[in-house]
């Protein structure tokens, strides 16, 4: 099993949550984050003074997958994902050891 974290721009949610179901992908965890990579934020103009905005808002969706649908989630994640534009984003793999699921005692593929 594999952990999937993707860092996506906020509009872009819905659209890659609709492409990871269709490949059968039944949960996901969302939160809402703040940072920067290449953008570095930008200046906006609030009542007259120009202030910077470090971090920019981003969502982070993580899921953890049988190792035979990685390649297929990764895959419908870059293409709902991708505007073409600085900071849409990054995907990071990782290996999970055990899951359990707490409510039956459940572990590894059986409780995904």
């Amino acid at each position: 099993m594999k952990k999937v974290e993707a860092i996506i721009k906020p509009f872009k949610l819905d659209e890659v949550r609709e492409a990871l179901s269709e490949i059968g992908v039944t949960g996901l965890t969302v939160t809402e984050v703040k940072g920067f990579g290449r953008q570095k934020g930008h200046t906006e103009l609030y009542r007259g003074a120009e202030y910077v905005v470090d971090f920019l808002p981003k969502v982070k969706l993580e899921v953890v997958i049988a190792d035979d649908l990685v390649d297929r989630a990764i895959e419908v994640i870059i293409n709902a994902a991708r505007t073409g534009k600085i900071g849409d984003g990054k995907i990071f793999v990782s290996p999970v050891e055990q899951v359990i699921r707490i409510r039956t005692g459940e572990t590894n593929e059986d409780a995904v």
